[in-house]
């Protein structure tokens, strides 16, 4: 750790620690640079992860109230409420890492928070009516979107009071740096996630896209949430008929609805075994990322195993991808673009090894360095 900060308290503040995606593993290299840093969460449900073991862990009141503390959404108006309640009187910097409120808290003037944020709240602006129409509350939706609308413009309004909060904000890419700016009117500097994937022995990274077996299958995986646009490859894959593997450990209305319409070409596997979704990534012709993202982990650890991409063009798709040397784009989020597109993707080669090294700007190393340094920069004098 840099020496001006040895001696500091520090706290790291997560919206909620439920399942294991890029907003978790930007926690836990967060954690790794502070190890004695302590964590402050609305709810935490990776108790057995041997991450947390050791560590002193403040949840919120949310975690003892039954169904609410399994529910991000359904806990919506209280979170605001919980972390205004965390006490962050006796650290020195607080980092917050947000996708939603871990920025609400408050943090005495003398104290650095340093927000990293994810995106700025997906379902008070960017996304809000994509989520209003898919809202995932079972019976309680004729409810929930009667109610949400009513509510929307003063959670919009505390959202964009408490983005003054921090002293400071990071962006986890030039697409969200643009969203602080225009839904908080913050200033970011961009530092992008990174990932730490031991490529060897799982890599081919000697052989073409077109050259990775006769089990030949495409890659997708994460959340099963609307945004992420697993509908889309559904319709595509059954249309086509080409072998589709998907990964997610989403168990939800969304998932067995769209599980049930897939043909038999396309194989759904419920798991969050990076270990496994690693192997898929290795293994696949191509990985699929069909979404409007600010940032995605999934097609750079894709690309750490020199597996291209073939990804929506817009957003972090075209920070991250070279057309033509890493990947591809279609241009619209149809099932006709996205078709031609592998029609097109399945006459090229790519260069595994090329792939690799591209992906290797998105490494662990460089996002913890560039972390440390900024707060080190940023420290009071």
């Amino acid at each position: 750790m840099n020496t001006s900060l040895q001696d500091k308290r520090i706290a790291i503040v997560a919206d909620w620690i439920k399942d294991w995606w890029g907003a978790e593993i930007v926690l836990e290299q967060t954690m790794e640079l502070f190890p004695e840093a302590d964590i402050f969460s609305s709810v935490l449900w990776q108790q057995e992860n041997p991450l947390f073991q050791g560590r002193n862990i403040t949840t919120s009141f949310i975690q003892k109230i039954p169904l609410l503390n399994k529910s991000h959404k359904l806990a919506l108006t209280l979170r605001p409420l919980a972390f205004e309640s965390f006490d962050l009187s006796e650290y020195d910097i607080v980092i917050s890492l947000s996708s939603a409120e871990s920025k609400w808290v408050i943090t005495k003037p003398d104290c650095l928070h340093i927000c990293y944020c994810h995106t700025p709240t997906r379902y008070f602006w960017s996304h809000y009516h994509e989520y209003l129409q898919m809202m995932e509350f079972g019976i309680w939706n004729p409810l929930a979107k009667w109610l949400m609308p009513k509510l929307v413009h003063r959670l919009r309004a505390w959202d964009f009071c408490a983005a003054q909060r921090p002293d400071y904000f990071i962006a986890n890419s030039e697409t969200t740096k643009k969203r602080i700016w225009k839904y908080y009117e913050r200033e970011a500097t961009v530092i992008y996630p990174g990932l730490d994937i031991k490529t060897s022995p799982l890599t081919q990274s000697s052989l073409s896209n077109n050259e990775k077996g006769a089990d030949e299958y495409y890659f997708y995986t994460g959340r099963c949430i609307p945004y992420k646009k697993f509908d889309l490859l559904v319709d595509a894959f059954n249309q086509n008929g080409k072998k589709l593997i998907i990964a997610t450990n989403t168990d939800n209305t969304l998932y067995r609805n769209l599980k049930a319409k897939s043909n038999d070409n396309i194989e759904w596997k419920l798991t969050g075994d990076l270990d496994e979704i690693n192997r898929l990534h290795a293994g696949a012709k191509a990985f699929l990322f069909p979404p409007e993202e600010d940032f995605g982990l999934a097609p750079i650890a894709a690309m750490m195993m020199g597996t291209p991409v073939i990804a929506y063009a817009k957003w972090w798709a075209s920070e991250s991808i070279i057309n033509g040397k890493t990947g591809m784009f279609f241009e619209e989020q149809t099932v006709r673009s996205l078709n031609e597109a592998i029609d097109t993707f399945e006459t090229m080669k790519f260069d595994a090894k090329e792939i690799q090294e591209h992906a290797q700007k998105f490494s662990k190393k460089n996002f913890q360095e560039g972390l440390l340094n900024f707060i080190a920069h940023h420290l009071p004098k």
